[in-house]
This record gives C-alpha cells, sequence and structure tokens, in this order.
C-alpha cells in the first residue's frame, strides 16, 4: 500500500542544453512501495530527469519534493544521504573487487581501536551485512571472494542492486536493468525489483521492454519532448496503449 504523500516528487523541471529543451516543465512522483516505470522514445527527456532526481545534473528551473519537503539536489551525494539510490545501465561496479568490496566501495567500515586508525578495514562486518544483503533480496552470488569481473551479467546485476538497497531509504533509480540479460537472468532480476518494493521503497523502473514494465510496475509514466504526457495504471493498460502515449496518440492523458 502506498502513502498519499510521494516519496520523491518532481514539479515543472526544466533543463535545456543550448538550443535543446531536454526537460519541459515536466512532472514526475513515485511513492513508498510501488514500482514505477519511466517510459519514453528516445530523445524524450528520461536521462535528463534521472541525472536531475539523483543530483547528477543541475535544473535551470522547477522544484523536487522529498517526503513532501523541497529538497536540493545538487549532488549524487546529497541525493545519497536522503536515501536516493542509482544503479546505472554501466552497473559502476569495479570488476577487479569482489563482491563484499563492491557493496562497501566508499563506504567502507574502518576496524574498532586503534587498528581502524592505521587503515584496517573491519571485514568480517561487511562482509555479514553484504551476505545479508544479498539474501534478502534472493540474490545468487556464486563467490564472495572472487573478482565481479568474472561473474556473470545477472549476478553483477543482483550485486549492484542489493548495494543500492542496502544504503537507499527512499528511491531506487534502475536504468535498464534487464538489458542484454538472459531470460533467467532477467527473471530473477524482475523479481528483485518486486521484492525492494515489497521493502516499502519506491522503484522507477526505466526501460525499453514494455512486456518487462506491464510485468513488473504498477504505473507507468510516459515522457514525450520533455513532459510527463500520461500517467497510466498498469493493470488497466496495454502495450499498445503505452506505445500510444509513448508517440503521441494519447496527447492530452494524465
Amino acid at each position: 500500500m502506498t502513502s498519499s504523500t510521494p516519496v520523491l516528487e518532481a514539479r515543472g523541471l526544466t533543463r535545456s542544453f543550448g538550443a535543446v529543451q531536454a526537460l519541459a516543465a515536466a512532472d514526475f512522483d513515485v511513492h513508498s512501495g510501488e514500482v514505477v516505470a519511466l517510459i519514453g522514445d528516445n530523445g524524450a527527456g528520461k536521462s535528463t530527469l534521472v541525472k536531475a532526481l539523483s543530483g547528477n545534473l543541475a535544473l535551470d528551473s522547477g522544484e523536487v519534493l522529498f517526503h513532501g519537503e523541497q529538497v536540493n539536489l545538487d549532488s549524487p551525494s546529497a541525493a545519497s544521504r536522503l536515501g536516493i539510490e542509482t544503479v546505472h545501465q554501466d552497473l559502476a561496479l569495479a570488476p577487479h573487487l569482489n563482491p563484499v568490496q563492491n557493496m562497501f566501495l566508499g563506504r567502507e567500515l574502518p576496524a574498532a581501536g586503534i587498528l581502524g586508525r592505521f587503515g584496517f578495514l573491519d571485514n568480517k562486518t561487511m562482509f555479514a551485512r553484504s551476505k545479508d544483503a544479498f539474501d534478502d533480496l534472493g540474490a545468487t552470488v556464486r563467490s564472495y571472494s572472487d573478482p565481479i569481473g568474472g561473474m556473470s551479467g545477472g549476478q553483477r546485476q543482483a550485486v549492484a542492486i542489493a548495494r543500492a538497497v542496502a544504503w537507499a531509504k527512499g528511491v531506487i533509480f534502475l536504468d535498464e536493468p534487464t538489458a542484454a540479460l538472459g531470460v533467467v537472468q532477467t527473471k530473477a532480476v524482475l523479481e528483485t525489483i518486486r521484492r525492494v518494493r515489497d521493502k516499502g521503497i519506491g522503484v522507477v523502473f526505466i526501460s525499453h521492454s514494455m512486456p518487462h514494465v506491464l510485468e513488473v510496475s504498477d504505473r507507468v509514466q510516459v515522457l514525450r519532448l520533455g513532459r510527463r504526457v500520461a500517467t497510466l495504471a498498469t493493470k488497466d493498460t496495454s502495450v499498445e496503449e503505452l506505445v500510444g502515449a509513448m508517440t503521441g496518440a494519447l496527447d492530452g492523458a494524465k
């Protein structure tokens, strides 16, 4: 069940790159405990909107609210402090590090006492927390000690999502999380998304796959020419309607 106030809301966001207007008074919202699919054709403004809402891009105008309070997402760290995490399409994992090291990359836990002052880490705690995070999401990790670069795309995706969930308190953006994955790996990722939603986190699922959108989302928000042109309940829509919204056949739908 979702709350009446969105966990994250964008109102009238605008952003131009020279003569190109990437966002034209764009609106967006996601509630705790729901999956919102964000769709649109190439150039619709999806990437710009996600970058703005994850602290990676400054806006020309508009406002962003977190739990109903206006916030300034002027950096990725500002977004992270609020509990907003992003799993980028390239995953942003360090291939030479193992899953535990990737989980705590940039957030390493120092050892207790004097050892921590000399740069020693609390590897036991980091391992235990990482294993709990993976187990909690049903993620299959082949090895906790091997470099992640040698693992399958599905396993790397699971690590990236688990890392985001471990640090997120409000919203996770997933940018094309099923791209280039096989059928079995895709099924596992979609099930992971459901588990994240069931933890009460708002999930924003960016995808070009309409079947995946219909399978995993609760609502769909459609961007076209830099603005939101439709918000549709997934259970009441179809691939044909979504494509119609993306291409302009449903202009004026909200």
